[in-house]
């Protein structure tokens, strides 16, 4: 038999007691999946072998007066304001940051949603300043962070774009910076490295040539070894110094 909410998801609560480390809310949310009661889905998550599907939950307890009843904003017995927002789609309640339903995510984002477009190729809501300035990838936010393996569409953690149009989050990217400025999916530069290449160059040409290599000129030939039947076939393809080489893809975000 499941457990009820008191015995269970909301044990060691007390009466009045608002929100989670999560969410400022005046309410817990009933889970339809276990009819237990959690502050909201990522408690619930935290304490379950299973996940409680947000768009499903129907019922709400007051942490006033502790009446469970339809899943609204105010309490229809003590009043109690349950959250400053509240979306009747996902169920989020929680003090207003002034947060706003997407439709194509199918979930909140936090706003203003004046400052967010939504592209329809990367399927999530960016920043103004990337319209029509970023790399689109086909439904990108449904992939997970390459750096933890966790979700980043629905994660409450801040998504960072990469200029080659992969996402990680924020926290992660940060933690990559420490050892490396490369995406960990097709390895083109997280960072705007022009300044950096720019001073390399600098400090080659201000280093004087050693006299006995001034006049010295080198033939590079590179070998190409491939396997077939067995046996080992070798081309050679010169190089010339005066190639034009092409360019690395830096940006600065």
């Amino acid at each position: 038999m499941a457990a009820t909410a008191r015995e269970d998801g909301a044990r060691s609560r007390q009466r009045g007691q608002r929100g989670c480390e999560h969410y400022d809310r005046g309410c817990l949310l009933k889970a339809p999946c276990c009819d237990k009661l959690y502050t909201c889905r990522l408690c619930h998550d935290n304490n379950e072998d299973h996940q409680l599907d947000r768009f499903k939950v129907k019922e709400v307890q007051c942490i006033n007066c502790e009446k469970i009843q339809h899943a609204q904003q105010t309490c229809e017995e003590c009043s109690t304001l349950f959250g400053e927002y509240y979306c009747n789609i996902c169920h989020l309640f929680d003090k207003d940051k002034k947060q706003y339903h997407c439709e194509n995510c199918g979930i909140c984002r936090i706003g203003p949603k004046e400052d967010f477009f939504h592209c329809l190729k990367c399927n999530l809501c960016l920043a103004m300043n990337l319209q029509g300035k970023h790399k689109c990838i086909e439904n990108v936010s449904r992939q997970n962070c390459p750096i933890c393996l966790e979700d980043i569409h629905t994660s409450r953690v801040v998504a960072h774009v990469l200029p080659c149009g992969h996402l990680l989050h924020r926290t992660c990217y940060e933690e990559m910076l420490k050892e490396g400025y490369r995406c960990p999916l097709c390895m083109h530069s997280a960072l705007d490295m022009t300044r950096y290449w720019r001073q390399l160059d600098d400090e080659v040409a201000q280093t004087p040539m050693p006299s006995e290599y001034q006049n010295m000129t080198v033939d590079v030939t590179v070998l190409l070894a491939t396997q077939r039947a067995g046996s080992s076939n070798l081309c050679r393809q010169p190089f010339s110094s005066s190639q034009p080489q092409q360019e690395a893809q830096d940006f600065r975000l």
